[in-house]
């Protein structure tokens, strides 16, 4: 690609490049990059007009900040206070207190502890641990 650019870019190199296209080709060439150009000024246009459009409205928020007379921190501090999760823990089910006084707790949620599974394995019952 950047060959293309190159021949496309210099003077010389295209004429060498198009001397074997007739009139014709080389009007349709020329149809075909005005085309292509048109496009790219009217896409940058809508930039710019996005962009002017964006900057207005940010102008017309930090405007009703101010008549409101608040400032960016009040704005940062909302946000912390937005992100903290607010979810509850859940309610342990079981306790068991290994030989050595450990006390093992858990909800009855997720991969049972080891110390449950032993005691399982031992004969016991989860229902021996359960917190009424």
């Amino acid at each position: 690609m950047s060959e293309f650019l190159d021949i496309l870019t210099h003077g010389r190199r295209l004429q060498g490049a198009v001397k074997e296209l007739s009139i014709e080709e080389l009007e349709q060439v020329q149809e075909k990059l005005i085309g292509i150009i048109e496009k790219r000024k009217e896409k940058a246009l809508e930039q710019e007009k996005q962009e002017k459009e964006k900057l207005e409205k940010l102008a017309a928020i930090k405007k009703q900040i101010e008549e409101a007379g608040l400032n960016l921190e009040d704005l940062q501090s909302l946000n912390i206070e937005t992100n903290k999760k607010t979810g509850k823990k859940r309610p342990v089910k079981y306790k068991l207190v290994d030989q050595k006084g450990e006390e093992h707790l858990w909800t009855g949620i997720g991969r049972m502890p080891r110390v449950y599974k032993d005691a399982l394995d031992s004969g016991k019952s989860l229902n021996d641990y359960a917190i009424n």
